[in-house]
């Protein structure tokens, strides 16, 4: 395994990328298609570490399922598990037996799944014991975590009432549970929100069919934050496979962006489309970004580390989830970030802000991951301005881009290993 590695952008060229299928819509897909009986597999899946746990728990079918560092299979397996005949262990890294899984655990125990923890109250491991539920109306927290919400809805048409249910609070990622909502209705359930708090499911089968998943936008936002750096108006970077129209909240990238000056141009206007996708530079001064988060959290680490980079003063609302993610994103950002130079400063656990504060650089500057895939790849742009940088750990962005770094390559960035 490689301790850390050094990225030097070398002869940085036009270039076509090949992103891998979108991590959200795999996990999904890959739920809602067991719960359709299981027969035809989505094309094009992540090859992500996320998405291949939950394969190989439905490939292996095992008592005790080990989702590793995949908070997303922790919530929609504990869910599908709750619904299926069996039983079974959910556990996971030390990591993940800190993160919170009670609103969820507490609704499907509403609704009488039959859950008990094996550890702390209210954190994994959990006893499931898989069963058909009757369901009919609950409440979550819709302010907490968007997969809880989705982990939910999935179960919804095998309930015998089906499902409705309520949402507390100021619902943070909407656009993840409209995905969810759109591709529940890929595979034929009836579901839609019936009041701006209630979604309500009724009681159908899936039905099986074949669907093709979408490239992932997420990781193109690294990309996007590549051209911004190069700023080169001759430069351009394509990916096949993504849509105009796309659920993907992260799809806001192309709206972001452009505010940075990034173009981005679809080569077949059909919404619903997948289609080759283009983004050019054109010139753009910004004085300041400010910008809610809260329906693109994901996105957050790529614009804190680039916009200081860029000199441009910022302060990023709706990041209360991040500090619930790999790692306390937040802490972790105003950690690097000083070793480049830059004093950030957060409020509200939801907020961070860079007013143009500097301090001493670090010599020399070795970035930390934190067993966190978006630290690695957020920084990995800013090498293009900084001449060279050393990240550790940089395997962690197999969790979701497992090709990251070899498509930097191909792009034209030197990359030395060091062990």
């Amino acid at each position: 395994m490689t301790d850390s590695i050094r990225l030097e952008p070398r002869r940085l060229k036009p270039s076509s990328i090949a992103l891998p299928g979108s991590k959200s819509i795999s996990n999904r897909a890959l739920i809602i298609h067991a719960l359709a009986g299981g027969n035809i597999i989505p094309e094009n899946l992540s090859t992500c570490d996320d998405t291949a746990v939950i394969a190989r728990a439905f490939k292996d079918n095992p008592y005790e399922i080990d989702i590793m560092a995949a908070g997303t299979a922790m919530r929609f397996m504990t869910a599908y598990l709750a619904v299926t005949e069996g039983k079974h262990v959910l556990t996971g890294t030390e990591r993940m037996k800190q993160r919170p899984i009670k609103i969820l655990v507490d609704a499907l125990r509403f609704l009488g799944a039959d859950i008990q923890y094996t550890g702390e109250e209210g954190f994994p491991p959990l006893l499931i014991k898989g069963k058909k539920l009757k369901g009919g109306s609950v409440e979550v927290a819709g302010n907490v975590s968007s997969q809880y919400v989705s982990a939910l809805l999935m179960i919804g048409p095998t309930l015998e009432k089906g499902l409705e249910l309520r949402l507390l609070g100021n619902v943070i990622s909407r656009p993840y549970i409209d995905l969810t909502l759109n591709l529940m209705h890929e595979y034929g359930a009836d579901a839609e929100w019936t009041d701006v708090d209630t979604i309500t499911i009724r009681p159908k089968r899936y039905e099986e069919r074949s669907y093709t998943i979408e490239n992932d936008w997420t990781a193109a936002s690294y990309w996007y934050a590549i051209l911004t750096l190069l700023n080169d108006r001759k430069s351009y970077i394509r990916f096949p496979g993504l849509k105009n129209g796309s659920r993907q909240g992260d799809s806001a990238a192309k709206y972001i962006f452009s505010l940075l000056g990034v173009k981005t141009t679809f080569a077949d206007k059909e919404m619903d489309e997948l289609t080759d996708v283009t983004i050019t530079r054109k010139p753009q001064m910004l004085p300041r970004l400010e910008y809610d988060f809260k329906n693109q959290p994901d996105l957050a680490q790529t614009l804190i580390a680039l916009c200081p980079i860029m000199n441009i003063p910022f302060k990023f609302m709706g990041l209360s989830s991040l500090k619930l993610k790999e790692t306390d994103r937040i802490e972790a950002m105003k950690t690097e970030m000083a070793k480049l130079g830059y004093v950030l400063h957060d409020s509200n656990n939801s907020e961070i802000i860079w007013n143009g504060e500097r301090c001493e650089v670090a010599n020399p500057i070795i970035i930390d991951t934190y067993k966190d895939h978006r630290m690695a790849m957020a920084f990995a742009p800013l090498s293009i301005k900084l001449g060279e940088l050393t990240i550790n750990n940089p395997e962690v962005v197999s969790k979701s881009y497992p090709h990251f770094w070899n498509d930097l390559r191909k792009a034209g960035f030197s990359i030395e290993e060091i062990k």
